[in-house]
């Protein structure tokens, strides 16, 4: 529930914003007042795409660091804010440009299909990124003669390859360290208390636990679900700040985290505090270098491509 000093923080954002001529974006994961005074919210490369589209001169990113490189690389000309700056993410950290050049060299000829959730320098050394949303959709947009590799995700990855029925492909052994807590038992036992419930669960999590889903889908499509769907209960596997939207969009329906364990400690890093000091100052600013921006530009352009 908003209090005084959060209404208070939330004004001199707001005040902030405006004067600086910026735009707020806020993942589906953060804490629920940083949602509320966002101009946006939503998934990482959907924000930065329309961050992109306006003509907002300065970008406030409430998530991890790759998403906020995400958003320089698409808007290079706009002053690009986290305001955490150790706000990280684990799994990107799973691979870097050295490891993956020594995986290119052991494939050769491979297409390497990275995850969005992945720095600048890796989506400049690989040729096609991907979305949770989309990954199945990219991965059959290459030519089934083509080896694979995929980063960094292994359950993404192995979630992919089983709706593809891709067999020459190999995928990185990075995880989600939030998803990857949860167990097939973690589940199971929400669902004997709601047995109505229907179990959503984001591909990133173990495969034993997309197996029990009636619906696997990114956190967009997740809602998208939920808000079609005649359901009225449902338990969800992953973040659990995705729950305020689930809640304000469908008021009328429950919804149920899977377990206490999916709390990203990266996206609760942020904070009101830290989004009024972030456009008091323009600081912590995030960069990519010219060199690498090209790359990883084209990485994400091949996927846009793709209809």
């Amino acid at each position: 529930m908003p209090t005084e000093k959060t209404d208070g923080l939330s004004g001199e954002i707001r005040t902030l914003k405006e004067k600086r001529k910026a735009v707020i974006l806020s993942h589906f994961y953060q804490r629920p007042e940083i949602q509320e005074v966002a101009d946006f919210v939503g998934d990482s490369l959907e924000l930065s795409r329309k961050a992109a589209a306006t003509d907002a001169e300065v970008i406030v990113f409430c998530g991890v660091h790759f998403m906020a490189e995400s958003a320089a690389i698409l808007s290079p000309d706009k002053v690009v804010l986290l305001p955490e700056k150790n706000a990280g993410c684990p799994m990107a950290d799973m691979v870097d440009a050295e490891a993956l050049r020594a995986a290119k060299s052991r494939t050769p000829g491979a297409v390497v299909v990275c995850y969005v959730n992945t720095s600048a320098v890796v989506k400049a050394e690989s040729d096609i990124a991907c979305t949770s949303a989309n990954a199945v959709k990219v991965v059959n947009s290459i030519p089934g003669d083509k080896p694979i590799l995929f980063i960094p995700d292994k359950n993404l990855g192995r979630y992919v390859a089983g709706k593809t029925a891709r067999n020459n492909m190999t995928v990185w052994e990075g995880f989600c360290n939030t998803h990857h807590k949860l167990t097939r038992s973690d589940v199971l036992k929400v669902k004997a208390k709601h047995p109505e419930a229907l179990v959503l669960v984001h591909p990133e999590c173990r495969p034993e636990v997309a197996d029990l889903a009636d619906a696997v889908a990114s956190t967009s499509g997740m809602l998208k679900f939920a808000g079609e769907s005649p359901a009225r209960e449902f338990i969800v596997c992953t973040e659990t700040g995705i729950l305020h939207q689930f809640r304000k969009r469908y008021p009328g329906k429950e919804f149920y985290p899977a377990s206490n364990k999916l709390c990203c400690p990266n996206m609760k890093a942020t904070t009101l505090e830290k989004v009024r000091r972030a456009l008091a100052t323009l600081e912590p600013r995030i960069t990519v270098p010219p060199d690498v921006r090209e790359k990883a530009l084209k990485s994400l352009e091949r996927m846009l491509a793709i209809k």
